[in-house]
């Protein structure tokens, strides 16, 4: 079974290449795609953050690419699973990030920490409601908070 997807924006910044850290210096303008009116984002300045989904066209498919491996290769971590990662390497290649509104305008807005580099396809933006983030305290992989500490 085959299942096709479109843009319905794109992601501008200055970022050409996929580097793992300090996104929360990347402000990035999310442009609807052409085919998509102005009135999609209507509604969007009354919340502070929204999910944006989008494809990694730059990134490496699972498979050819590895099913597991040590996160950033750090011999220091464990040998762990696609899934149990946030890798941009993915079997689909797509990419979800939670980020901070700053500006709305007719066609873009602008946002900080998308991480996602210049012309990459969004697929979805969704609003964050107060009920669709997770309830109660989180359980984390000890490796993953280091991994952490310079991403944003």
């Amino acid at each position: 079974m085959e299942y096709t997807v479109r843009p319905v924006a794109y992601i501008r910044n200055e970022r050409s290449e996929a580097i793992d850290d300090q996104w929360d210096d990347v402000v990035s303008t999310v442009e609807l795609a052409h085919e998509v009116p102005s009135d999609a984002l209507v509604g969007l300045a009354d919340f502070s953050h929204a999910e944006i989904v989008f494809f990694a066209d730059w990134a490496e498919e699972v498979p050819p690419g590895p099913w597991h491996r040590r996160p950033r290769g750090n011999a220091e971590w464990p040998d762990v699973g696609v899934f149990a990662q946030r890798n941009k390497d993915r079997p689909n290649r797509i990419l979800l990030t939670t980020v901070a509104i700053e500006a709305i305008s007719e066609r873009s807005f602008t946002v900080r920490g998308l991480d996602g580099i210049d012309g990459t396809p969004v697929l979805d933006i969704k609003p964050v409601f107060r009920w669709s983030v997770p309830r109660g305290e989180l359980r984390v992989a000890a490796w993953s908070e280091e991994l952490g500490e310079g991403y944003f």
